[in-house]
């Protein structure tokens, strides 16, 4: 089955030959390796570029265990250029070399030589690769598959098909490759145990695993709800089992944001124009693991679809924040009360920005009123959307906010425009 994951190919087209090291990052699985070594391979090789002018290296694999020694794996990058025509270095999961900071310093003074490595950590890449080559380092973010992408992998299923498909077993690649349930469902809860979690433990050190899969739990089960370190403490407490403290919390979440299974929304005051710094939302990268995680017990499409739109924001390439705005109302005895209400998501790229509601129906005046009530508190010109699950035909009221369904929002690229 071929993904043809051209948003991304062309990021990697758009940086050839810009004397900087093009970092790949993205969570385990998602299909770095696939992007490097055979779309963008083959896109070089359609353009001239002669096969052993590409230096590949999978760190991943055994077989080239010896080419973690970094000393060892810069002798062989050399002694791979035999002449002074363009090199193309593609090397995956660049994590697992030590000191491989040192290794792309020397790869970038070698002339003809183009480079383009993958990791699964942000905290060492971003860190490390970014912050050491400051204005040389190029990160591209890659995610597990869109729906639109993969509707164009599956163009032969109905909407309702895909939707509940896709909702449930998320967008990794080698899921959709697998035919039958239950082999995805081993393949998503194999991959949570035996590859994520077991990454983090062998990572960090971590001796005693129970508490991060306990979290872990609490977060998928929680996903588009406000929470930070404390309040998930007073959870672990009123659990009773395990406990942790609002420090170790923080530092495990951090570890499952630095895997890319995690990201985090922070809220901000639209009206006062300032970030809150707590709570936060977190969001899954793929919730298909969260669902395995919860062994598909908890399949509420509010928040599934919730999470979608989040993600699909992301890969967009958007900046995604929750909204707070001000209101003022009147309790029983007519005082005049202030209040905070919550939008969705508050989306910005570059100077256009855009307010988000996700609602998974409107069957009611009232439901209608609720949804767009932030919206209409807003005082600026900016567009404001509600998304609905319904496949309707997209409408705007005589206040301009714009109510479109999902399939339309999440398979038109333009469709925040429309």
């Amino acid at each position: 089955m071929i993904f043809e994951r051209q948003q991304f190919v062309n990021q990697l087209i758009e940086h050839i030959g810009n004397n900087m090291i093009k970092v790949v990052t993205g969570m385990r699985r998602c299909g770095k390796s696939y992007l490097l070594f055979e779309l963008f391979h083959n896109y070089l090789l359609s353009h001239g570029i002669a096969e052993d002018h590409l230096i590949e290296i999978r760190l991943d694999n055994r077989l080239n265990m010896e080419l973690r020694n970094p000393d060892v794996c810069l002798k062989y990058i050399v002694s791979r250029i035999q002449d002074e025509k363009q090199y193309y270095l593609l090397m995956d999961e660049v994590q697992l070399m030590d000191e491989f900071e040192d290794v792309l310093a020397s790869c970038l003074q070698i002339k003809n030589l183009d480079c383009y490595v993958s990791g699964s950590n942000s905290h060492l890449l971003s860190s490390d690769i970014i912050t050491e080559f400051r204005d040389r380092g190029d990160e591209i973010r890659l995610f597990p598959l869109s729906f639109s992408e993969y509707m164009k992998a599956f163009p032969d299923k109905s909407w309702d098909a895909a939707w509940s498909e896709y909702s449930t077993y998320g967008g990794l690649p080698h899921t959709l490759q697998i035919a039958d349930e239950k082999g995805k469902i081993k393949y998503l809860k194999d991959l949570l145990k035996k590859t994520y979690l077991k990454d983090i433990v062998d990572r960090y050190k971590i001796k005693d695993e129970a508490p991060l899969g306990r979290l872990l739990d609490i977060l998928c089960s929680s996903i588009g709800s406000l929470t930070n370190p404390k309040k998930l403490e007073d959870t672990f407490k009123s659990v009773g089992r395990i406990t942790l403290t609002d420090a170790t919390i923080k530092q495990y979440i951090d570890y499952f944001e630095d895997a890319f299974m995690l990201n985090k929304a922070e809220r901000y005051d639209v009206k006062g124009k300032r970030y809150i710094s707590t709570p936060l939302k977190y969001y899954l990268s793929d919730v298909g693991l969260r669902n395995a995680r919860l062994n598909f017990r908890q399949i509420e499409e509010t928040h599934l679809m919730e999470n979608i739109i989040y993600n699909e924001l992301i890969y967009r390439g958007f900046g995604v924040d929750v909204g707070v705005v001000e209101v003022y109302e009147r309790d029983g005895e007519g005082k005049q009360t202030r209040k905070q209400i919550e939008i969705d998501f508050v989306v910005n790229n570059g100077s256009n920005r855009y307010y988000i509601q996700s609602a998974f129906a409107l069957p009611d005046q009232e439901k209608i009123a609720q949804e767009e009530r932030p919206l209409k508190a807003l005082d600026d010109s900016f567009k404001k959307i509600v998304i609905v699950k319904d496949d309707i035909l997209l409408r705007r009221n005589e206040d301009g906010i714009v109510t479109m369904g999902l399939r339309q929002f999440l398979t038109d690229p333009n469709s925040l425009d429309l």
